[in-house]
């Protein structure tokens, strides 16, 4: 979270067209994973195109406390001079991780394995997020965890003296968990087994086999089957880190709801494992163009296009696509509430668990700017008003939700009146730019403290 104690209310007014070239930041998932890999490797990896949000800075304070060398050079690109697998030092001070869940369950994970012990915290935000689902496993290696009440942070997690490999299958889909046991198993003797039902992003997989780590990856009776074999000398690389597909969605949904707008958002991650809001919108007949298609250090980018799409229509959200666009339901319950028709998204129970409830957050803040809304445990249904048919005219709240503010501030770029969120201030965790990047685009972004 930003260091400003006070909440930064945020209007967006309705502005007409978008256009020009939307530079967002560096993938946040990749950027993690660059800063804790290149310390579990030996020798010094470079990095470019680095998220510089409060999330990933957390991770990068978090790798000097357990010993690595880790430098900023300029904008966006880092070095990290790594301590090599089961290197890590004990921290001398608690670990803050910020807002960050993935920073936090990725860490655990990394040092688990290590005969030292750290004590993890975070924003009250994350204070209320579940870490069980991390620690069962983690246990699993010989490691200990108490925390509060409920698995939750602060937690001191006592890392394994004598780790064992173990075998894994996932109880929910979520990549933080199958991470945090993969990073685990590299300093366990042996094969360490992750087995998941539904395929998550597979960013850790990718990035494990580029530092040198020998994981396979194998479709099985029991789910998707990834093999890491434990003791791998990590290999430092040099890291080009994609543009994160997240940041890029609100962009381009702003783009696809507010007349004669057309934006294009250049060397835009497309990892499968990441485009399912993209296949949603292309379902729901946007305007969408994937052009110079390409390989970056293993990722597949492309430069996408985005024209304002009058004639969306809702659609139906199939439950397996969740793994792929967890963090999209928010802004893509915005562009439903501005296509035709009902928009139900289901299985999407571990947007409770995110930030906030997105679920919950999501229903109210939209109607309370006059759109039906469907609350379920696990289904959100929103219907639509049409292209240029949202009311507006009320704050949401975002519950210390970058992602939350983001949505409600780009729906009022397209709404009738304008739409206020109470607190802008968490945007700064993954999306640091936005504000500027999205007045250069041509948006109305009014701070109401000023």
């Amino acid at each position: 979270m930003s260091s400003i104690a006070e909440p930064i209310p945020m209007a967006a007014h309705r502005a007409g067209r978008l256009s020009g070239q939307a530079q967002v930041p560096g993938d946040k998932s990749i950027s993690h994973r660059s800063l804790i890999l290149g310390a579990l490797a030996v020798g010094e990896t470079r990095i470019l195109g680095l998220l510089e949000g409060e999330d990933v800075l957390a991770t990068a304070s978090a790798m000097r406390a357990f010993g690595a060398e880790v430098t900023r050079h300029g904008d966006g690109e880092w070095s990290v001079h790594g301590v090599g697998v089961g290197g890590f030092a004990e921290p001398e001070d608690v670990i803050d991780c910020g807002n960050s869940g993935t920073g936090a369950r990725l860490l655990m994970g990394a040092m688990a394995t290590t005969s030292i012990t750290a004590t993890f915290t975070g924003d009250s935000s994350l204070r209320g997020r579940p870490m069980g689902r991390i620690t069962d496993p983690l246990v699993l290696f010989g490691a200990r965890a108490v925390g509060r009440t409920g698995g939750r942070l602060p937690m001191t997690l006592v890392g394994a003296a004598d780790p064992v490999p173990v075998r894994y299958t996932l109880p929910v889909a979520s990549a933080q968990v199958k991470s945090a046991v993969l990073l685990a198993g590299l300093n366990a003797m042996g094969q360490t087994v992750v087995i998941e039902k539904e395929a998550t992003r597979d960013h850790t997989e990718r990035m494990l086999r580029g530092f040198g780590a020998e994981v396979t990856v194998e479709q099985t009776e029991t789910g998707r089957t990834i093999t890491l074999t434990g003791y791998p000398e990590l290999s430092p690389r040099n890291i080009a880190v994609p543009r994160d597909p997240s940041s890029a969605a609100f962009p381009v949904c702003a783009a696809l709801i507010s007349e004669g707008s057309e934006i294009l958002v250049p060397a835009v991650g497309m990892n499968p494992t990441r485009t399912g809001l993209y296949v949603t919108l292309a379902e729901m007949g946007a305007n969408l163009e994937f052009e110079n298609e390409s390989d970056e250090g293993g990722e597949p980018v492309a430069d996408l296009r985005a024209r304002f799409s009058p004639g969306l229509k809702g659609v139906e959200v199939p439950p397996e696509r969740a793994a792929s666009m967890i963090d999209e339901y928010p802004i893509l319950a915005v562009v439903a509430a501005f296509a035709e028709g009902r928009t139900v998204m289901r299985g999407v129970g571990e947007l409770r668990v995110k930030e906030s409830d997105r679920i919950d957050a999501m229903a109210k803040g939209l109607e309370a700017n006059g759109v039906d809304v469907e609350e379920e445990r696990d289904t959100l249904t929103v219907h639509g008003r049409g292209a240029g048919g949202l009311p507006g005219g009320a704050r949401a709240e975002t519950r210390l939700d970058h992602r939350i503010a983001m949505s409600f501030l780009v729906a009022g770029m397209a709404a009738k009146k304008p739409v206020s969120v109470d607190d802008a201030r968490p945007i700064v965790t993954s999306f640091p730019s936005f504000e500027l990047l999205m007045t250069g685009l041509g948006a109305s972004l009014v701070n109401l403290r000023e």
